[in-house]
């Protein structure tokens, strides 16, 4: 892959959306630009789950802005995500396409744990080397990281639905922070934390450390106002528990006016505190102090890995492929004979050519993990494994694509209608399926030369005559297949090609 001199990272939080953008210089990254708006977009989220208009008008401004600043970036140079409230908005595919024509470029959405791999990637990256483990604590606005790691290796990932807007609108929706309010918005914090108590006690690690906004906020509010040790800038118990007089004192989040909190932040600082709070008591945290790299950072290194071939997403295959004992033989088969036919395929795309076989390599290796569960409708358990399990370095539009492949790249492909939309991944299909279709019988053969097309209502698959004469059952399958792609709309030829046979190596690569 192609090394850049500059990256750039956008996060859509659901508080704030950020941009940052960096120089490379080896494996090292050095700011050069950071952008940053109040969005609020968990503020926008009605009961039903939905972004109304005004966050909607908010955020695309935003990412208007970043787009012009982004402008001229290669495609490959920037990677947008979202988090939490891109997750959870029943109406984020259709925001989503205004979002990616106003900033330029794709974004994301991201599962929770996979925010918390890339926060501690960027907090890891800010620390000095330690063999110390560390906790990781990170308060968005609609959802809180924690994260226990060892050096740049997260070791235990969480993220849990609170944030600190979520839950300021949730307890103290008018502003007004009297002592019930305060003690039920504690409960419910301390309960959610209760659930991972166990995992991430303070016999887990040994430093703790607070990333983004909110810790930020709380670590200079406690310094400045002589809450904590009054010096360091570390957030403490004994300083949590003085702010939280502070603020029953002042009864009300529109009238804070205190040292080291900006305007800004004031109407989401008590849910952020009494997360803090409830993080402290429950995982026994006595201090913590303040990280300087966050998610945006970690997209930065996440991203300059895979041009150092140091692609997370193909460590999650290969661990994938062995803990649901995948046949890498058959597997090896499958991929090799996909990427010769995608390359085919999509010689009219150029732009998508590298991502779209990167895709269908995944695909092809993957696509047996549902064997583990049972070898009957195993595609659809492969499906339901790639759609929901925890890949790390996987975004859920990526995982969502294995997912449809793994489904679709058997059996009838009535399936398939209504989901597989767009011309280039039916080719993609189209690829995955004639590759198993080949391979079925698990075994090395010697293929003929294979050539392949697929237009707007028409495939063609062109093979020697002869070898399907040899190999009855494999002939018998295609015109299965033609009959298939008959109910997509597709009329599938199959064409005599004249040749001599070939052997195909197994073991190509994208």
């Amino acid at each position: 892959m192609t090394e850049y001199s500059t990256l750039a990272a956008v996060d859509l939080g659901s508080n704030s959306f950020r941009l940052q953008v960096a120089r490379v210089v080896g494996e090292q990254i050095y700011p050069l630009d950071n952008l940053r708006e109040m969005v609020r977009l968990a503020a926008g989220l009605t009961a039903d789950k939905r972004l109304d208009e005004d966050s909607q008008a908010r955020a695309l401004d935003c990412l208007k802005c970043f787009g012009e600043r982004l402008r001229g970036f290669p495609p490959h140079t920037v990677r947008a995500v979202g988090t939490n409230s891109l997750r959870v908005a029943k109406n984020a595919p259709a925001f989503l396409k205004k979002a990616e024509a106003a900033l330029g470029f794709p974004i994301e959405v991201i599962a929770g744990r996979e925010e918390a791999r890339l926060i501690y990637l960027g907090v890891a990256h800010g620390l000095p080397v330690s063999s110390n483990n560390r906790l990781v604590v990170d308060i968005g606005g609609g959802s809180t990281e924690f994260i226990i790691g060892s050096r740049l290796k997260p070791i235990k990932l969480e993220s849990l639905y609170m944030g600190c807007v979520s839950h300021s609108l949730r307890f103290f929706p008018d502003g007004k922070i009297t002592k019930a309010a305060m003690k039920q918005a504690e409960l419910a914090a301390r309960t959610e934390v209760q659930t991972i108590a166990a995992e991430f006690s303070g016999d887990q690690w040994q430093d703790a450390f607070g990333s983004s906004g909110t810790a930020r906020a709380l670590g200079d509010i406690l310094k400045l106002n002589n809450f904590g040790d009054g010096s360091s800038g570390d957030i403490t118990a004994e300083g949590l528990e003085n702010f939280r007089d502070y603020l029953l004192k002042i009864g009300d989040s529109r009238k804070i006016e205190i040292a080291g909190l900006r305007a800004e932040r004031a109407p989401v600082i008590v849910g952020g505190f009494v997360i803090m709070s409830a993080a402290f008591s429950e995982l026994g945290i006595r201090r913590m102090s303040q990280a300087m790299g966050a998610l945006r950072q970690g997209v930065l290194y996440d991203l300059l890995g895979r041009f150092h071939n140091h692609d997370m997403r193909e460590v999650t295959v290969r661990q994938f492929m062995r803990r649901y004992q995948v046949d890498p033989t058959q597997a090896g088969r499958v991929e090799s004979l996909a990427l010769a036919l995608g390359k085919q395929l999509l010689t009219d795309s150029p732009d998508e050519l590298e991502d779209a076989l990167r895709i269908l390599s995944w695909a092809a290796r993957l696509h047996e993990v549902g064997i583990s569960v049972a070898h009957s409708g195993y595609h659809k358990h492969s499906a339901y494994i790639l759609g929901n399990a925890d890949m790390p370095g996987f975004s859920k539009m990526e995982q969502a694509r294995l997912s449809l492949l793994a489904l679709t790249h058997r059996g009838t492909l009535s399936k398939a209608r209504g989901l597989v939309a767009t011309l280039p991944e039916l080719k993609l299909l189209f690829a995955l399926r004639l590759a198993a279709l080949f391979h079925r019988s698990r075994s090395d053969i010697e293929l003929p030369q294979l050539e392949v097309s697929l237009g707007d209502a028409e495939c063609t698959l062109r093979i020697e005559r002869e070898w399907l004469e040899r190999n009855p059952l494999t002939d018998t399958a295609l015109h299965t297949e033609a009959q298939g792609w008959a109910i997509l709309g597709f009329d599938l030829r199959i064409k005599n090609r004249p040749g001599a046979l070939q052997a195909h190596d197994s073991h190509t690569s994208p």
